[in-house]
């Protein structure tokens, strides 16, 4: 496994733009049953969070120059900036002084499945008129989320941003973040939403809200109709990746065993994305090589709790 994280951004490295939200995790992993109304011993662990944040953290730890745009309570402004900053990203926050900063109780089971309680707070406020031309002007690339994309009351917001993202030469990338959102949002109306992103990056609950299909390959099939560029995370089994010129790719998890896999998503793809900005290529060498980097951070990510590479000197 390639230790990427002991490497800072160089000159001339990828420069990426991820908006999105930012969260306060609280992990809680019972050593039992949950006994309803009585207590229950059990692991609770308090870490940040949030898929875009945890994406650029992973960005940042495979090499890319990364600023970050999000929303917390102005109280947490200066927490926030410095965990960031510890991350290597830039971090550019607006502080909300009437919404909480938002937090996810991640409630992981004995088999490893969780169950997330989310309130979005302050990440309700963000929009993509945050990212100003000037920013975008200075980038390669642009990375967001779903979770941006469900609550906020102007969905015609992300065309245009995509819009403005490719106007400025920027490519773009979205990790639909929630087959849950999704089922509540609508699966067509999501898709229309991201229209013109180049490379999407779903779980297998995701590609199945998207698409309604239940076999990998037709997911695939169905995406690459819309998205040039498809990886379909599949969890213990992998990703299977599809380009609209026919390319079709498999490759196994690198992960021997799961600590807690929250941000494994997040750490997957933002090394995928790595290589392939700095490679500036769609070949299959290419791709090959962008889904082993991802792996490998995937594997890396549940190794240990919480979903953010741990800090580098």
């Amino acid at each position: 496994m390639v230790e990427h994280g002991s490497a800072h951004a160089a000159a001339g490295s990828p420069r990426v733009i991820v908006f999105g939200d930012v969260i306060d995790d609280i992990i809680v992993t019972p050593t039992g049953d949950i006994r309803p109304d009585t207590d229950t011993p059990a692991s609770i662990v308090r870490t940040a969070g949030g898929s875009a944040a945890n994406s650029a953290a992973w960005l940042a730890w495979a090499g890319c120059h990364v600023d970050f745009i999000g929303r917390v309570h102005v109280t947490d402004l200066d927490r926030h900036r410095a965990l960031l900053v510890e991350a290597r990203v830039s971090p550019h926050l607006l502080g909300e002084p009437d919404l909480p900063t938002g937090a996810i109780v991640v409630i992981v089971s004995a088999d490893g499945a969780r169950t997330m309680l989310t309130q979005r707070g302050a990440n309700a406020a963000l929009t993509p008129r945050d990212i100003g031309a000037d920013r975008l002007s200075r980038a390669g690339h642009l990375h967001f989320t779903g979770y941006s994309v469900f609550r906020h009351p102007r969905v015609e917001d992300f065309p245009d941003l995509i819009r403005r993202a490719h106007d400025a030469g920027v490519t773009v990338s979205v990790d639909p973040g929630s087959a849950g959102f999704i089922g509540d949002f609508g699966g067509e109306r999501f898709l229309e939403a991201i229209d013109g992103s180049d490379i999407i990056v779903p779980n297998l609950d995701e590609g199945r809200a998207l698409t309604g299909e239940d076999d990998p390959a037709e997911m695939l099939d169905a995406l690459v109709a819309r998205f040039p560029l498809v990886a379909l995370t599949l969890g213990r089994d992998g990703v299977a990746l599809g380009t609209r010129d026919g390319i079709r790719l498999t490759a196994s998890s690198k992960a021997v065993s799961a600590l807690d896999t929250t941000g494994a998503g997040d750490a997957f793809c933002a090394s995928f994305l790595a290589v392939l900005l700095r490679e500036s290529s769609r070949e299959t060498d290419v791709l090959s090589r962008a889904l082993s980097a991802g792996l490998d951070a995937a594997a890396l990510a549940v190794s240990s709790i919480g979903a953010r590479p741990r800090p580098t000197a």
